[in-house]
């Protein structure tokens, strides 16, 4: 269980950087480009930020367990 609670430590930290830096490549893919068209981009960043904290609580569950 450590090791996916530690996987799941690191997709959030992943997630976070994507929100914070926009990769122009990964920013402008189709999924990500729904997100904005639905909710924003500020929409879309606030959407990451949310994500990235349910998995790095996820995370810290599984790894204590």
């Amino acid at each position: 269980m450590q090791i996916w609670g530690i996987l799941a430590v690191i997709y959030a930290v992943a997630v976070v950087v994507i929100a914070v830096l926009k990769p122009e490549k990964i920013w402008n893919m189709k999924k990500i480009e729904l997100f904005k068209k639905v909710l924003g981009d500020r929409g879309t960043e606030i959407f990451f930020y949310i994500w990235a904290v349910i998995f790095l609580v996820l995370g810290i569950w599984l790894f204590t367990k």
